[in-house]
């Protein structure tokens, strides 16, 4: 089954449609909803309310369009909005690194190479928790999902200019935390 027949067959009642987009989108969604909203838990929840918007709303769909950005904007729209409620700068502390691993590890020749990538991830773990979720949700758009620019500044409905000083903001953030650590963010 392809995309467009996934979303087609939804649209007539179908519920094989949604379990197509489900196994194509359901991963990535849930690794960007964890980057916002720092809680694997939440993260799958938002991504099984997001499922659910797009059962309910698939007649508002524009075929002629991709489905992913669709999706994504309603992931990244009840993140954020998740991580607004939560508390408007999540904790430092009481974070599992069980929790962290939504992601593959690449494989390490020397044990020093793995402990310092777990370092860096840690560290940088640590200074997104230090952003908002507007700075978190703008670098997961830009550097995790490749979104443009314009893209994302569309997304939010604010000016180019706008957008690129956030981003600007956000990664002077994170660089100078990651320097306080004395983690090199080159």
């Amino acid at each position: 089954m392809e995309e467009n027949e996934a979303i087609q067959r939804l649209k007539q009642g179908d519920i094989s449609g949604l379990e197509y987009l489900v196994r194509q989108y359901q991963t990535k969604a849930i690794r960007s909803a964890y980057l916002i909203v720092r809680d694997v838990n939440l993260a799958e929840d938002i991504v099984e309310e997001a499922f659910l918007q797009v059962y309910r709303c698939i007649h508002q769909f524009n075929a002629q369009r991709a489905f992913e950005p669709w999706f994504m904007k309603i992931v990244l729209n009840m993140s954020r909005r998740a991580a607004h409620n939560r508390k408007r700068y999540c904790s430092l502390e009481d974070e599992s690194n069980e929790e962290r691993r939504v992601h593959n590890p690449p494989e390490f020749k020397r044990p020093e190479e793995s402990l310092e990538y777990t370092e860096l991830l840690n560290a940088l773990w640590q200074a997104l928790g230090a952003l908002t979720p507007e700075q978190r949700t703008a670098l997961v758009q830009r550097y995790y999902l490749n979104l443009s620019e314009a893209e994302i500044a569309s997304h939010w409905g604010i000016a180019l200019g706008t957008l690129k000083w956030r981003l600007h903001i956000a990664r002077k953030r994170l660089r100078q935390f990651l320097q306080r650590e004395e983690i090199n963010p080159e």
